[in-house]
């Protein structure tokens, strides 16, 4: 499993950037956080950002062409395995994403899907904290600033009762099928993501055996 990059599936909140974020730096994988990098494009007010702006506005997800093309792109300039959170979020996407590995006769990704409940999801989002450089993601009542980069740890714009009811409707129709896609094919690890950080971290690596 070592060599083979990973795909992280949850909904808004389950812990994909905390748990991706470990796992890449303690198990030497590539990182793209596709929201992190939307959300600088869109601070940076770069062609891309301004492209996605009316979408996160709305708290929808970016359509395929404007993320397929800029993920491909990623992965090109990268070495070794990596692990996509936020990516892919369709159907699409992931067939698009397999075409790409397989054209570069690398092993297709396997799937990482963090389980929380609903209830559990809204807590967290009214707790959580982002850094605005690394998007390092931390709750209330830790430190201001970021422990990674030093970076300020603010609250992130699609953190609101509003916003999460629409992201969390359109993960349930649009990327809830590829937990389906991946289990079909045997590329699929499911991990209950309650409790700790830690404890968490702990049973996603011995599930992957990492």
């Amino acid at each position: 499993m070592s060599q083979q990059s990973l795909v992280f599936l949850g909904a808004p909140a389950s812990g994909k950037g905390t748990q991706g974020r470990r796992l890449a730096d303690r198990g030497g994988f590539s990182y793209l956080s596709t929201g992190g990098l939307l959300r600088s494009a869109q601070r940076d007010g770069t062609e891309l950002g301004e492209k996605a702006r009316p979408f996160l506005d709305r708290g929808e997800y970016v359509p395929d062409e404007v993320m397929v093309p800029m993920v491909i792109e990623w992965f090109g300039q990268i070495e070794g395995p990596a692990i996509l959170d936020g990516f892919p979020r369709t159907l699409a996407q992931a067939e698009a994403l397999d075409a790409a590995f397989e054209s570069a006769g690398l092993p297709l990704p396997h799937s990482v899907f963090l389980e929380v409940p609903y209830e559990e999801l809204r807590r967290r989002v009214a707790g959580r904290l982002e850094c605005e450089i690394c998007h390092w993601v931390t709750s209330r009542g830790h430190a201001e600033e970021c422990s990674k980069c030093g970076g300020a740890m603010v609250t992130r714009a699609d953190d609101n009762v509003v916003r999460f009811e629409s992201r969390l409707k359109e993960f349930e129709r649009l990327t809830f099928p590829l937990v389906g896609f991946y289990e079909e094919q045997g590329r699929l690890t499911l991990i209950e993501a309650l409790g700790s950080p830690d404890d968490i971290h702990t049973e996603l690596r011995s599930k992957l055996s990492l």
